[in-house]
C-alpha cells in the first residue's frame, strides 16, 4: 500500500513541477512576436499574412474548414487504402461508415477505433492518417485555447488571434519538438520504429508465428503529448510493443497530463495573473486525487462475492490482490488505476488495461471525469471547461448577492451566460440524446456482449468517450456497425464543436469588453474560496446532470455486486 502510495505521490509531483516551465513554453508560444524561419515558409507556402488579426467568428470559421478539410483528407486516404503503398499485406480499404467514423474521430482528437489497428491499416495510412490527424487535431486544440485566453486577456479588442499562426507555431514549437524527445526515448525502452511490417519468428515449439511491426514509437509520442489516445494495435497501451515496462507506462502518464496541467500557469502569465492560473490548477488536481483515490480503493477491495465465496482457494486468493481481471501484471492495480483516472481525466483515451472489467465504482470513474469534462482535459478543451464553470460560478454568485457578476475584470452579461450555458448544455445532450437512441435502436443487443446494467454501462460509456472526446471505451461493446460509426461519429463532432464554437464567442464578447478596477463588490475568483465554489458548482451542475444514468448502470450494477446478484 505505502509503495503504491509513493508511486502516486512521485508521479504528480512530478507532472506539478513540470507545470511552470512548461507553462512558461506555452505562454512565450502564443504570446512571442518573432517567426522562425520554417513557420515564416509555412506561411509564404500557404499564402498566410501572420500579421493579420482575426476576429472569433473568422478564427473559428478558419478552425472549422481547416478541421474538415483535414477530416476529408483523412477519409480518401482510409477508402483508397487498398492502392496506396506501404502496405505489403493487402489491406483492404476501410468501409464508408467506419472510414467516416475513424476520420471525425482523429480530426477531434477522440481517436476513438472501432478497429483493430494492426489488421485494418497499412503501415502509410497509420502515419499519413492516423499520426498526421493526431498532430493537426492537438494543434487545433492548442490554437483554440491560445485564442480564448488571449480573448480573455485583451481588452476593447475586435481580435483573438491568428488561427493558422497558432496552428503553425503549436505543430512546431510545441508537438514536434516534444514527440520527437519522447519517441526517442521510447525506442530506447523496446518500443518498436520500422517501416518493416511484419518479423517472423519460430516458437520454441518450431511453429512459424508472425509480429506485426511499424512505426509505433512515433504514434506512441504524439499519441500521449497530444492527448489522442488511439492505438497502433488493438490492445492499445496494454500491448507489450505499445508499453513495453514501467517507465514507459509513467512515461506515458506524464505526457498525457504536461500540457493541460501547464496550461494553468500559460492562463496565468498570459492575463499576469499567475495567482488565478494556480487556483484553476489546484481545482484540476483535487478533482483527479479525488477520482484516482475512488478508482484505486475500488480496484484493491475487488469483488466481495468471489472472497465470500471461500471454498475455492484460488479465487479468495485472487481477490486478497485486488481485481486483476483485464489488468497487466506488470504494471498492477496501482498503476493501472492511475493510467485509468489519468486518461480519461486529461481526454486522451489510451488504455493500459481493459475499462470493461473494472469493478462498478472502478467503471464509474472513467464515466464521471470524461461526463464533467474539465479533469484536466485535453488539449486546452478541459481548461475552457473549467472556464465556463468558473463563469457560471460568478454569475450564481452575483445573482445571490444581487450584483452585477463579473470575472477577471469584465462584467458577464446575459450574451456571455447564454453562450455558456449553450456550451454546458451540448454535452449532456449529445451523450444521453444518443445513448437513449441506441438504447432504442432494434440492433443494438446483437453488439453487446452484457445484459442488465453493465451492458447499458458498455452503451453509455461509448457516446460519453466519444462526446467527451476520449476516444477510450467498455471493450463489451461491438461498435463497428454502420449505426454505431455513424451515430458516434456524429457524437464526437458535437462534442469538439458545439462546445468549443461557443466559448470562443465568449472570449470574442470579452475581449471588445473593458478591463474594469476591483471594487468593493467584486468576487475574488484568485482565492482558495473560490476554488471550493467552483468545485461545488462542477460536481453539482455536472455530476447531477449525469447521476440518473449513473445510477443505470454502475450505481446499480455496484448495489448487485454487494448483495452477491451477479448477471
Amino acid at each position: 500500500m505505502m509503495m503504491n502510495l509513493m508511486q502516486f505521490g512521485v508521479l504528480i509531483a512530478c507532472m506539478t513541477a513540470l507545470v511552470v516551465p512548461m507553462g512558461w513554453w506555452l505562454a512565450r508560444v502564443f504570446t512571442g512576436v518573432p517567426h522562425g524561419l520554417p513557420e515564416r515558409w509555412t506561411y509564404r507556402l500557404l499564402g498566410i499574412d501572420p500579421d493579420e488579426e482575426m476576429g472569433w467568428a473568422r478564427y473559428a470559421m478558419a478552425l472549422l474548414l481547416s478541421n474538415a478539410a483535414m477530416m476529408l483528407l483523412g477519409y480518401l486516404l482510409l477508402r483508397l487504402q487498398g492502392v496506396l503503398p506501404l502496405n505489403p499485406l493487402g489491406i483492404p480499404a476501410q468501409a464508408p461508415d467506419l472510414a467516416f467514423n475513424t476520420a471525425a474521430s482523429f480530426v477531434t482528437n477522440t481517436n476513438w477505433q472501432a478497429y483493430s489497428g494492426e489488421s485494418s491499416l497499412s503501415n502509410f495510412n497509420q502515419m499519413a492518417a492516423i499520426t498526421f490527424l493526431m498532430m493537426v487535431s492537438a494543434a487545433t486544440g492548442l490554437a483554440g485555447v491560445a485564442a480564448f485566453i488571449r480573448g480573455l486577456a485583451r481588452a476593447s479588442a475586435r481580435s483573438v488571434g491568428n488561427f493558422w499562426v497558432d496552428l503553425t507555431r503549436a505543430l512546431y514549437r510545441v508537438l514536434l519538438p516534444s514527440c520527437v524527445l519522447v519517441a526517442l526515448i521510447y525506442v530506447w525502452q523496446g518500443i518498436p520504429q520500422t517501416l518493416d511490417t511484419e518479423a517472423i519468428a519460430t516458437t520454441l515449439e518450431g511453429a512459424r508465428q508472425q509480429i506485426l511491426l511499424g512505426p509505433v514509437a512515433s504514434l506512441e509520442s504524439i499519441k500521449h503529448i497530444g492527448t489522442n489516445g488511439g492505438g497502433f494495435f488493438g490492445m492499445n497501451a496494454a500491448h507489450p510493443f505499445e508499453n513495453p515496462t514501467p517507465l514507459t507506462n509513467a512515461l506515458h502518464i506524464l505526457c498525457m497530463l504536461l500540457v493541460p496541467s501547464a496550461l494553468t500557469y500559460a492562463f496565468g502569465s498570459m492575463l499576469l495573473r499567475r495567482r488565478q492560473g494556480w487556483v484553476f490548477f489546484a481545482a484540476f488536481l483535487v478533482m483527479f486525487v479525488g477520482f484516482l483515490s475512488v478508482v484505486y480503493t475500488a480496484e484493491q477491495a475487488g469483488n466481495p462475492a468471489l472472497a465470500r465465496a471461500g471454498a475455492d482457494q484460488s479465487l479468495l486468493a485472487t481477490q486478497s490482490g485486488g481485481n486483476m481481471e483485464g489488468k497487466e501484471v506488470r504494471f498492477g492495480i496501482a498503476g493501472t488505476s492511475l493510467f485509468v483516472a489519468t486518461t480519461t481525466a486529461a481526454t486522451t483515451g489510451s488504455v493500459d488495461a481493459m475499462h470493461d472489467s473494472l469493478v462498478p465504482l472502478g467503471g464509474a470513474v472513467p464515466l464521471s471525469e470524461m461526463m464533467l469534462n474539465c479533469v484536466f482535459g485535453g488539449k486546452g478543451v478541459g481548461f475552457i471547461n473549467l472556464i465556463q464553470y468558473a463563469i457560471l460560478s460568478v454569475f450564481l454568485v452575483g445573482m445571490m448577492i444581487g450584483r452585477s457578476p463579473e470575472f477577471l475584470g469584465k462584467k458577464i452579461e446575459a450574451r456571455e451566460v447564454k453562450l455558456t450555458m449553450l456550451a454546458v448544455l451540448a454535452h449532456p445532450f449529445s451523450i444521453l440524446g444518443f445513448t437513449a437512441l441506441a438504447v432504442l435502436w432494434p440492433g443494438t443487443a446483437a453488439s453487446l456482449n452484457n445484459a442488465g446494467p453493465h451492458g447499458f454501462s458498455e452503451i453509455l460509456y461509448a457516446y460519453t468517450s466519444g462526446t467527451a472526446n476520449n476516444g477510450s471505451a467498455f471493450a463489451g461493446l461491438n461498435a463497428n456497425t454502420p449505426f454505431f460509426n455513424t451515430t458516434i461519429g456524429l457524437a464526437m463532432l458535437a462534442g469538439r464543436y458545439l462546445t468549443l464554437l461557443p466559448m470562443l464567442a465568449v472570449a470574442g464578447s470579452l475581449a471588445a469588453k473593458r478591463t474594469q478596477a476591483a471594487h468593493e463588490g467584486t468576487l475574488d475568483t484568485a482565492t482558495p474560496t473560490f476554488a471550493v465554489l467552483l468545485l461545488f458548482v462542477v460536481l453539482i451542475v455536472g455530476g447531477l446532470t449525469f447521476l440518473p444514468a449513473l445510477a443505470l448502470g454502475p450505481i446499480v450494477e455496484h448495489l448487485d455486486m454487494l448483495a452477491g446478484r451477479l448477471l
